[in-house]
């Protein structure tokens, strides 16, 4: 008697089970990076950013693959939330980072004013969040004007001079020396406001180098213009908000502060008084993120 062969393929072992990340679910992380890639761009005002939003903060797997797909695209999640979105800024190596020789290259073709924007955005951020308080309190709106932001730096031109004076160090080191100190130097000889001849704001002027700065961070989703007072009145938004929580911990930010030029009051973003100021058009009320 023959022996029978069972020559049937053996019993499938049982299907895994599914993945928990799928093509789609990569599409939607994808999808809510891009979001965050566009940072004037409001959540409420999107059905789909709001739904992803959403999804981010209760789906803890589908959030871990949005935070991977930032990561892989050389970003870092600051905060996911309805009032900011998916707030993100460009590590050092990212290809959406923005280097601030790049930037100044693209106003001046004058290494110098490397310095001048890098001061002018130091300062509006300054000036938008004088206290640690303002920082850490999510309802807290900055508002800065051109203007003020410029007689800020000068008044701390004014005192980075007194200071080097009692310290009795050269007031007129080269220009490619670090830090504040050579900055002020460079601003303080620069002319605040100028003239062309159709009375437009030269480029190279200090308030035209702030004004350069704040459409540039109005262009980012940083700050939202709201009048033409004082050179051009701006309001700070929740992601610029988180932008300088980063860049409160920078040398240069802490220096800027020690110098006592915004006093610490209830909040609202003011200037000390200044001497010699009767030609900067000052105002009452003056209220990163570069890689080097």
């Amino acid at each position: 008697m023959t022996e029978h062969v069972d020559r049937s393929e053996p019993e499938a072992a049982a299907a895994p089970a599914s993945s928990a990340v799928t093509p789609a679910d990569a599409a939607d992380a994808a999808r809510l990076v891009a979001f965050g890639l566009q940072p004037r761009l409001q959540p409420a005002r999107d059905q789909e950013y709001t739904e992803l939003l959403r999804r981010y903060r209760e789906d803890p797997p589908f959030a871990r693959l949005a935070d991977a797909v930032a990561a892989g695209l050389g970003l870092v999640v600051l905060e996911v939330s309805p009032r900011a979105g998916m707030a993100v800024t460009a590590a050092e190596d990212s290809v959406f980072a923005v280097r601030m020789g790049d930037y100044a290259r693209r106003t001046s073709a004058d290494s110098a004013d490397r310095f001048l924007h890098g001061l002018a955005h130091l300062a509006v951020a300054a000036v938008a969040f004088p206290r640690p308080e303002d920082l850490a309190d999510d309802g807290y709106i900055g508002r800065v004007t051109v203007n003020g932001v410029d007689a800020f730096v000068r008044q701390a031109c004014r005192r980075l001079e007194e200071r080097a004076e009692e310290q009795g160090e050269n007031t007129d080191p080269a220009t490619d020396a670090p830090g504040l100190e050579a900055a002020w130097r460079i601003w303080a000889r620069r002319s605040a406001t100028g003239a062309t001849k159709d009375a437009r704001r030269p480029a190279a002027s200090t308030t035209g180098i702030v004004a350069k700065a704040m459409a540039f961070l109005t262009d980012s989703g940083f700050l939202q213009r709201t009048g033409d007072e004082g050179g051009g009145t701006y309001r700070t938004t929740a992601r610029y908000q988180l932008q300088v929580r980063d860049l409160a911990g920078s040398a240069a930010m802490a220096e800027l502060l020690e110098l006592g030029v915004v006093p610490v009051t209830d909040g609202t973003a003011s200037l000390l008084p200044a001497e010699d100021t009767d030609d900067l058009d000052l105002v009452a009320d003056a209220g990163l993120p570069f890689h080097s």
